[in-house]
């Protein structure tokens, strides 16, 4: 996969925090952690987002549904 550099603005309070991981060998330098941090923050959104369609989802009709694809399936 490419990259991109970027350049981003964080609160001082972040950036201690980050240089404190690399310190504590969490991870190898502050592009890694912003790397991994908007991984997981966007795997959480799409996880989320998921979910919320799901709930809108009438379980009856759902089950209905299925039921009605395994019968043509099955030839009944």
């Amino acid at each position: 996969m490419s990259s991109a550099k970027l350049a981003i603005t964080l609160d001082s309070y972040l950036v201690k925090r980050i240089d404190f991981m690399i310190r504590e060998n969490k991870f190898p330098n502050r592009s890694k952690v912003i790397q991994e941090a908007l991984k997981e923050k966007i795997e959480r959104m799409d996880k989320e987002r998921l979910a919320r369609e799901c709930a809108k989802l009438d379980p009856e009709y759902e089950q209905k549904f299925a039921e009605e694809g395994l019968s043509s399936e099955m030839g009944t």
